[in-house]
């Protein structure tokens, strides 16, 4: 969308284009002022048609990325995002939020994370399950308040809870990494039981931790599936005689082709991913950066739907592409039978 000056002010995606275009000038006394004042300046239209949904996700996010539209909020500022850091050098470590994040400096890092509160919010609902909410932050050797509601262990006064306090830190730690999720079904109990006394504050109150920390979760997942640096043939079919390629390595689809199912050549298709994935250069186990977790997100989210199929091609399958093993992979997926959503 652009405004009188020609400047791009927002960009957005569709299935329907006529009813999301409508939607914009329709009740409009019932639409947010975010809206009412970006409809106020549209002045002409760009029309960008993809294949696929999946692709037009993917092209939504890159030019929201590149031209920065006044009017889009999502994706827009990298400088949004937030890490976990939990620095296990100091003697009594603990969770914190920062916007940059050091390869050099020996701290654990978790995310990028898109919303900086939900993450503070998951953080103070794990504190609170790991009773590790201090409101004493200096430690002086007198017990916090926090302490008298259950919610600290002591570690404010000293003696063994500070070394409880150390335990359960790798605890947390277990947690973040998918490791460990008994603390969850405890908030769980907690939350079913708040229920059932009637008491919907509490329950809500946990709810919303468990929300907060499950999104944080994840994200985790999300992040290191796209750190392994797959290289993902992916397939979708557009009709019953045709379909869609994509290359994909990390957050990046490297190249996308239609083909035609009777004149898929499997040979030369092996050939292209091969010399696609061997030609791509992306460093092994770099972490995610914050201008990639949007990509990474969304094929995630592409790959664990129906509308297609997909395959991780091994290095060694590229290093060793004469025993066809990438062929016979790639016939499966091109003649498995999937139907075509009308």
């Amino acid at each position: 969308m652009k405004d009188s000056r020609g400047s791009i002010i927002y960009v957005g995606k569709a299935k329907n284009l006529k009813r999301r275009v409508q939607s914009y000038f329709q009740q409009s006394k019932a639409h947010p002022q975010k809206i009412i004042k970006l409809v106020s300046n549209i002045r002409d239209f760009d029309i960008l048609l993809t294949d696929t949904e999946f692709e037009a996700f993917m092209l939504e996010c890159k030019l929201i990325q590149e031209l920065k539209p006044l009017f889009n909020k999502m994706m827009k500022s990298p400088q949004s995002y937030s890490y976990i850091a939990i620095n296990k050098n100091r003697e009594y470590p603990d969770i914190e939020i920062t916007n940059q994040r050091d390869e050099q400096d020996g701290i654990l890092y978790y995310g990028p994370f898109p919303s900086k509160a939900r993450v503070e919010l998951a953080i103070i609902g794990i504190k609170e399950a790991f009773q590790i909410l201090c409101s004493n932050p200096k430690w002086q050797n007198s017990l916090c308040f926090n302490h008298s509601l259950g919610l600290c262990i002591g570690m404010c006064g000293g003696g063994p809870a500070l070394q409880q306090y150390q335990t359960i830190f790798n605890d947390i730690i277990a947690l973040l990494n998918g490791k460990n999720k008994v603390i969850l079904d405890e908030m769980k109990r907690k939350m079913d039981k708040a229920a059932a006394d009637f008491d919907f504050e509490a329950a809500a109150r946990y709810r919303d931790r468990i929300e907060a920390i499950g999104f944080l979760l994840r994200k985790e997942r999300v992040i290191e599936f796209t750190q392994e640096n797959k290289n993902l043939v992916v397939i979708e079919n557009l009709s019953e005689d045709s379909f869609k390629l994509f290359l994909i390595k990390r957050n990046e689809v490297l190249t996308s082709k239609v083909i035609t199912i009777d004149c898929a050549d499997v040979t030369k298709l092996s050939s292209l991913i091969t010399s696609t994935f061997k030609d791509t250069a992306i460093p092994t186990g770099n972490h995610i950066k914050r201008d990639e977790i949007d990509e990474a997100q969304i094929i995630y989210n592409y790959l664990k739907t129906s509308n297609c199929r997909y395959k991780r091609i091994p290095d060694n399958w590229i290093r060793n592409h004469k025993d066809k093993t990438i062929e016979n992979a790639l016939t499966k997926l091109i003649f498995t039978k999937q139907t075509i959503k009308k």
